[in-house]
């Protein structure tokens, strides 16, 4: 069943478990995936990242990922990650994608919220969900989602009270915090403030947002979880799984493709019901099952609503006016 972020992360952020969202750039990580949530009775996240768009494009990925959602036993969000264009994230909506994050938190805190608050109304008027970034998280050497290393990474975590105000003034559902996780593969071991993660979670009333999960300790996770996380965003973990099952298997030059194919979904799917089984979301789809209920769940995502769309217009003509002035 087609979701969004309330959909499945409201009932994790009540019931203290988190939901994984996982990366998909082909169709072999798609099947792995839904087929851990199934056999798991998992809510999950899927979608990709724009800095992946090259492995993937978005509008060949949606051909895919929404059918596969709308047909799913078990209730599935498909979101765009760390969207950084505006005309990204419309074009994700454009085609059906049930969230979208609008990472503007490199850009100074004004013009953050500015940027994430007008997407927030335009995500809203089309049945979506949105999640903003406050901070920065950064990446390790060689992360598939970015080169943005920090010499130090603490200048850039999260500020309680400025999330606060963050959350109220751009209306997002849900909120990525910085908290000493970057993304990629871990070189060395990292310290997460748990105590930071405590303090956002009792301040703001939106789920949280963990990013760069991949190599962190089982022990990270459950604290991080415990503290406050319900979404956790895997990405590194799942597309090494694939390849290692492929190179295991492609012992001879007379293999061809199809039969690498079930190697790597097989252990997609099995490595991400170890994720799903150590975010104790396991038995959980029937939370967001509820939720869905009553609303439609394949959400238009194709014309904004009059209103939204008359403000935009308006906002433009007096972009123009002002500029001509």
């Amino acid at each position: 069943m087609l979701a969004n972020l309330n959909d499945v992360l409201l009932p994790a952020k009540k019931k203290k478990y988190a939901v994984g969202l996982f990366n998909a750039v082909n169709l072999e990580l798609a099947r792995g995936i839904i087929s851990a949530a199934e056999a798991t009775q998992s809510p999950v996240i899927m979608g990709s990242a724009e800095v992946l768009l090259p492995y993937g494009p978005l509008e060949e990925i949606s051909y895919f990922l929404l059918p596969m959602a709308k047909k799913a036993h078990v209730p599935v969000a498909i979101h765009l990650d760390h969207g950084l264009k505006k005309e990204t994230c419309l074009k994700a909506l454009e085609l059906g994608f049930s969230s979208i994050m609008y990472d503007c938190s490199t850009d100074p805190y004004e013009v953050n919220v500015s940027k994430v608050r007008e997407m927030a109304e335009i995500a809203h008027s089309y049945g979506a969900t949105i999640e903003g970034e406050l901070g920065h998280v950064g990446d390790n050497p060689d992360s598939a989602e970015g080169d943005s290393q920090q010499e130090d990474p603490s200048k850039y975590f999260t500020d309680p009270a400025v999330a606060k105000d963050y959350v109220e003034r751009t209306g997002v559902d849900a909120l990525a915090i910085a908290v000493g996780n970057t993304h990629g593969a871990y070189k060395l071991p990292l310290k997460l403030d748990f105590e930071r993660i405590r303090t956002i979670a009792h301040t703001v009333n939106v789920p949280l947002v963990l990013h760069g999960g991949s190599g962190l300790t089982d022990n990270d996770f459950r604290r991080a979880i415990h503290e406050g996380i319900s979404k956790v965003n895997i990405f590194t973990d799942i597309n090494v799984a694939a390849v290692k099952a492929e190179f295991r298997k492609f012992n001879s030059m007379e293999k061809g493709i199809i039969d690498l194919i079930p190697a790597a979904v097989e252990a997609v799917k099995q490595e991400c019901q170890t994720k799903m089984e150590l975010f104790s979301s396991c038995g959980h789809a029937a939370d967001g099952l509820s939720a869905c209920a009553g609303k439609k769940t394949d959400v238009r995502m194709g014309k904004m609503d009059q209103e939204m769309l008359v403000k935009l217009i308006a906002q433009e003509v007096q972009k123009q006016l002002h500029n001509r002035s």
